[in-house]
């Protein structure tokens, strides 16, 4: 009986190193019931994720022996720079700057959103209390984290520098970005909350090909954008050699790398988001990030019309 529960409880004890010693390929933040931050392994069901210890970037992040209870889902990384890519899929692409006589990119075409715009999982996502405020869209989106600082790469070795990936949402209000920004996207995409990004962070090993992954927007249950990544104009790692060109990017910075056909501003009449309606961005694979619309409550002083 000795022998056989000693045997028992090797097996038990083998399979627990098992499991700890794994690679970690899907990576949480959140807020735990001590109300601090903790990264963890995303758990397969229930409340309570496996605490990770060590650098996020520096290769050493591990499993603990410890649990916690998730009480707030946090964006998987406080992004360093958050660059973006327009007009990235030929689809949306086709869809309205086609028409309005915009030639295809010969380049990635950069823009960055502000740090400060980033919202977590099941965050409020604030409509600007502004002139044409209303005016504002959904875009799903592929977010690469950079892992390792690289500069100068070439897309042969590119994806070697990504840490994981994520979905995003470049939140934008249109007229912002298109009429009052001086010809520069930046304000119309960098209001409070217009950067969630999340459930989780994949790890490349997952995702070993960016190119194969599909990317969905439903408003209120209705899906409004259903595409693939393999319609980008320039691939992920086509991105990273053009952003990285004499320009260095750190562990931390994330790339969104455009958003499909489908948006509202690419509408006859656009389906502008309104308060109360909940977005769900998905990417099967990663996760579905889920925020819901409500009206920024303070009106700023009164700009000059634009």
């Amino acid at each position: 009986l000795n022998y056989r529960l000693k045997q028992l409880c090797g097996c038990v004890w083998q399979r627990y190193l098992e499991s700890m010693s794994g690679e970690v390929t899907r990576i949480i933040r959140f807020v735990a019931e001590d109300d601090k931050t903790y990264y963890g392994e995303e758990p397969s069901s229930g409340s309570e994720a496996t605490v990770l210890s060590g650098d996020l970037y520096g290769g050493s992040l591990a499993r603990t022996a410890e649990r916690k209870k998730i009480v707030k889902l946090l964006a998987p990384v406080v992004p360093r720079d958050i660059f973006c890519i327009g007009l990235n899929y030929m689809k949306h692409y086709e869809e309205r700057a086609k028409k309005d006589g915009i030639p295809l990119p010969p380049n990635p075409v950069i823009f960055m959103k502000a740090s400060s715009s980033l919202a977590h999982p099941g965050q409020v996502i604030l409509m600007p209390n502004i002139e044409h405020g209303e005016e504002f869209d959904w875009e799903v989106e592929l977010t690469i984290v950079i892992g390792k600082e690289c500069k100068n790469v070439s897309k042969e070795n590119a994806l070697d520098y990504v840490l994981g990936y994520t979905v995003g949402n470049d939140v934008s209000s249109r007229y912002w970005q298109r009429a009052a920004g001086g010809g520069q996207w930046v304000k119309g995409k960098s209001f409070d909350t217009a950067c969630p990004l999340g459930p989780v962070l994949v790890t490349r090993k997952e995702i070993p090909d960016p190119q194969k992954l599909r990317v969905i927007t439903r408003v209120n249950g209705t899906v409004q954008q259903d595409s693939v990544t393999s319609d980008q104009i320039f691939t992920c790692a086509q991105c990273i050699e053009w952003l990285s060109n004499n320009m260095t990017l750190l562990p931390g910075a994330v790339i969104m790398t455009g958003t499909p056909g489908g948006v509202a501003a690419g509408r006859e009449p656009p389906n502008w988001l309104k308060a109360g309606d909940v977005v769900e961005c998905e990417i099967p694979g990663i996760g579905v990030l889920r925020n819901t619309v409500a009206v920024a409550s303070e009106r700023p002083a009164q700009y000059a019309r634009l």
